[in-house]
């Protein structure tokens, strides 16, 4: 690999903010780039602004701008007698925010590139290195190892994009429900699954919540303690005498409990890193088209405009005498003419995966979450004639503005298990349901073996490996054969 081509890997997988900081860096070193003045989005600002979908103040605003969570309401009601509780309790609520939707260039093809790559010593890179584990990273790996199931993990993703610095869940759920075209059912029942996952208390819609979670895992949430937690506003006025008959209790339980809520976090979010709170300002824009489809743009304010100052040249290069100065001239010349060059592949590369993504998933833009296709990295590359390691990195750290909020490109890609005849996939959590299914069925004198489950979903036109059988079984707490066979023949018959 040449040290150009490393350099363009590496600009694929920025985001558009550390790409923008590698830009500015290379205009001041390189005499002959400069920005480009007369931009399109400058050039055609008088043009009509595409309009957001509707509900949306705009597009890919998905949050808004007053949503507030019920934990800051309960206090404002509180005043600052929780003060007595919790010292030092002001919490912190992060917003994302969109952008106006520009024109868009048309896409053409990047050649794949393989799938290794160093970094070149110019770039800062000190910002990626030794980087604190925020309580979004936490969650995200705790989702991926928890639910498996696509539609449940969007809709965990989308609860987590939702969580404060503090770790309170902002927004309401009918909100994401209606965004994401879930069941109100389902929404809750991942948010229950999220709220179980550290740390304690993470997740909860207001402080009573939040401690309720934290004492429920302590197993300390009898009916006693919950009359104090629903009380809380009590406790912050010291009305202790009304706490102890309503919870049932005398002087040196409430007491306890008292003390019991004061080793409780009250903000568990902060222990962990705090990234630099930032707009998340959406690479490309998806809106309904005329016709039925859908419009994919790219947003051109979030991509650095540069060109090559070929006058200058010129005029540099006539006064140039010695070797050394003609030889820096030359690499300038080179080095800008292939960041421009870059920066529009780049540009044409995230518009091309975007739109197959979109091509892919149209369910789930049209009718919501529960239209997720399984889709994978191999897909999108074979479709659209790219390296499935360039797509990856054309994923990362992009953002898509949609009709249901602002999703990380890497959100549209859920597992698939292949189909034996050629047909559609099957989603993985397809597949788990039916090895449920075909040994909750089966009678003590037949117990299935793994290899067995395997042939029998072949038979139904699942293509799986015996270890995935296994894994999926693993996961889902199922025995082996040999224990399920000891576990039936060894239970009283009825």
């Amino acid at each position: 690999m040449t040290p150009q081509l490393m350099q363009a890997i590496k600009l694929l997988q920025l985001s558009n903010l550390d790409l923008t900081a590698y830009v500015e860096g290379e205009l001041e070193r390189n005499p002959l780039l400069e920005r480009d003045s007369d931009s399109p989005g400058e050039a055609e600002s008088s043009q009509p602004e595409a309009s957001a979908p509707e509900g949306d103040a705009q597009a890919g605003d998905w949050m808004g701008e007053d949503l507030q969570t019920s934990r800051n309401d309960m206090e404002s009601q509180l005043g600052t007698g929780l003060d007595n509780v919790f010292p030092d309790d002001s919490g912190q609520v992060i917003q994302r925010a969109g952008a106006d939707t520009p024109p868009a260039p048309t896409p053409t093809d990047w050649s794949g590139t393989g799938s290794g790559g160093s970094e070149n010593g110019d770039y800062n890179l000190e910002a990626f290195v030794s980087a604190e584990t925020t309580l979004a990273d936490h969650l995200a790996e705790q989702l991926s190892m928890t639910i498996t199931d696509p539609v449940k993990r969007m809709i965990g993703q989308y609860l987590i994009d939702l969580v404060d610095e503090a770790g309170y869940l902002t927004g309401d759920l009918e909100t994401v429900s209606e965004k994401l075209g879930a069941p109100m059912a389902e929404v809750e029942a991942v948010l229950k699954t999220v709220q179980g996952f550290d740390p304690a208390g993470v997740c909860a819609r207001n402080l009573m919540e939040c401690l309720a979670i934290q004492l429920k895992e302590r197993d300390r949430f009898d009916p006693a303690m919950q009359a104090l937690v629903e009380n809380l506003p009590m406790l912050a006025n010291r009305q202790l005498a009304a706490l102890k008959k309503i919870c049932g209790i005398g002087d040196e339980d409430l007491t306890d409990m008292i003390a019991e809520i004061r080793a409780l976090n009250p903000k568990p979010g902060l222990a962990f890193g705090s990234a630099l709170v930032q707009a998340v300002i959406p690479d490309v824009f998806v809106r309904p088209g005329p016709d039925g489809g859908w419009l994919v743009e790219l947003n051109s304010e979030t991509l650095p405009k540069v060109l090559v100052n070929q006058a200058y040249y010129a005029r540099i290069s006539k006064n140039t005498r010695a070797d050394g100065e003609k030889n820096y001239l030359a690499e300038c010349l080179q080095t800008a003419t292939w960041l421009v060059r870059a920066l529009d592949q780049r540009a044409r590369t995230i518009l091309k995966v975007s739109i197959e993504i979109v091509r892919q998933q149209d369910g789930f833009f049209a009718h919501g979450v529960q239209h997720l296709r399984p889709l994978n990295l191999k897909t999108v590359a074979d479709a659209i004639s790219m390296h499935e390691s360039t797509v990856s990195r054309v994923t990362a750290n992009k953002y898509m503005a949609t009709n249901r909020g602002i999703f990380e490109l890497k959100y549209f890609f859920t597992s698939s298990i292949s189909s034996s005849d050629g047909g559609e996939a099957h989603s993985a959590e397809a597949v788990r349901h039916r090895i449920k299914q075909l040994i909750d069925a089966e009678a003590a004198g037949d117990i299935l073996s793994d290899d067995t489950i395997v042939d029998k979903l072949r038979e139904a036109g699942i293509d799986i490996a015996r270890r995935t059988v296994a894994k999926y079984r693993e996961a889902m707490r199922i025995p082996s054969s040999v224990q399920r066979r000891r576990a039936k023949q060894s239970a009283p018959v009825l």
